[in-house]
């Protein structure tokens, strides 16, 4: 079958069996079918090749298909791929005790399940066990899945309004901004959950000592504070967690995306044993998963700690997302359209100055074989995180085609204005 025989069936399979909405849109953004995928490349139906630089929205770190993780599940695949869930299992026992050994101090546990949702849920289930508690607070603008406990912290109403109602005793609070956030937090307060570096809500930084102050405000009230790590975990902002700028260990952490490796699904909820002893003391079975923690994914999420430690994967997010926030930033510079590049090492957003542009752009940036997306929560924002891997060379072309593709958008629309 041909290139474009093979995208037209694929697309009607779309529009009959998938999400006939789902087709329009994507059909209309340009997107081709995905055939096969190497390091920072991914190739279409007609044997194109376009430089991610989007990377699974964080999944995948350490490029697509890397070696020794492919390896890695090749080998456990033929021997054992799932488990029958009545013996111990040797993997999950292994990645527990190398994320305990990298993760912030006093996280010893770790619960798996197969999302960075999945997580979410079992780290608010988790804080509400152990603090017999129901308030939360979250951050407007926060994304931290769509299943119906994880949608309820997350912060866009436009997600949220055809499920309500959602989970009670959920509080949102500006993220970044420090008084607002220590005065949500009670005695009422279960928890607070927020991520490091904002992802779908626009790449923010917070300032200097948000997450500092959020953890002295639930020491003092007794809640927990959960840091979700989905995206900023495992290398993505210059450090090993997103926490780690601000030297904070929380109770709880999520963690998803980048942990398989890029190879095979798999989610983390971490925790301190306090917090374990209070939620699985008398309870050992009291969160489960069927298929969390299995064979084939902890093979991948062993492999994946390796390379980012053996390949300094951390240290080079930093490095060159240096070079790719420099370069967007001078984009900006000489663009009325850009108004600023923002983010921490390979978790970069640049913030457009017109609503309804970032679709725009990131189609002009696909044609020119770049692969990009905006943020959920903030559309105006153009959102860069490419394999950690990524080459100076790819980022040098990652810049050529976003500054084309800014100069053409803004000529369309000279054009029709």
């Amino acid at each position: 079958m041909d290139g474009e025989a093979l995208r037209a069936r694929v697309v009607d399979q779309y529009s009959q069996f998938v999400n006939p909405g789902l087709a329009r849109l994507m059909g209309f953004a340009g997107f081709g079918v995905e055939v096969e995928a190497q390091g920072c490349w991914v190739t279409d139906q007609d044997g194109r090749r376009y430089l991610d630089c989007l990377g699974g929205f964080g999944v995948f770190s350490l490029g697509h298909r890397h070696p020794q993780v492919v390896e890695a599940v090749k080998v456990q695949i033929d021997r054992m791929p799932l488990s029958c869930k009545t013996f111990f299992n040797p993997l999950q026992a292994e990645l527990a005790e190398r994320l305990a050994g990298v993760a912030p101090e006093g996280l010893q546990f770790t619960f798996f399940s197969n999302s960075g949702a999945e997580a979410v849920e079992a780290a608010l289930k988790m804080a509400k066990a152990a603090t017999r508690r129901t308030k939360i607070v979250s951050a407007v603008g926060g994304y931290h899945g769509k299943t119906l406990g994880s949608l309820s912290v997350t912060g866009r109403e436009k997600y949220q309004l055809p499920f309500e109602p959602l989970l009670p005793g959920v509080v949102h609070v500006p993220y970044g901004d420090t008084e607002a956030g220590v005065a949500a937090v009670d005695e009422t307060t279960a928890c607070v959950i927020i991520e490091p570096v904002q992802g779908e809500g626009g790449i923010h930084v917070p300032p200097d000592g948000y997450l500092r102050a959020l953890r002295q405000r639930c020491d003092q009230t007794g809640a927990l504070l959960i840091l979700d790590e989905v995206q900023t975990g495992l290398g993505r902002t210059g450090r090993m967690f997103g926490s780690e700028w601000e030297g904070v260990s929380p109770d709880l952490m999520t963690l998803a995306k980048c942990l398989g490796g890029g190879v095979a699904p798999i989610g983390a909820t971490m925790g301190s044993a306090a917090v374990w002893e209070r939620v699985f003391g008398e309870n050992p079975l009291l969160h489960t998963s069927t298929f969390g923690g299995n064979q084939l994914a902890c093979a991948a999420g062993i492999a994946a700690l390796d390379v980012i430690e053996r390949e300094g994967l951390v240290k080079r997010s930093l490095e060159v997302g240096g070079l790719l926030l420099d370069g967007l930033q001078g984009v900006a510079d000489r663009s009325d359209l850009v108004t600023e590049a923002r983010g921490r090492g390979l978790m970069i957003g640049v913030e457009l100055a017109l609503d309804e542009v970032g679709e725009l752009v990131t189609a002009q940036m696909l044609k020119r074989g770049v692969i990009v997306a905006y943020t959920l929560n903030n559309p105006r924002v153009i959102r860069f995180e490419p394999p950690l891997i990524i080459s100076e060379t790819e980022i040098d072309v990652a810049l050529e085609s976003f500054e084309e593709a800014v100069a053409e958008t803004a000529s369309l629309l000279a054009a029709y204005s």
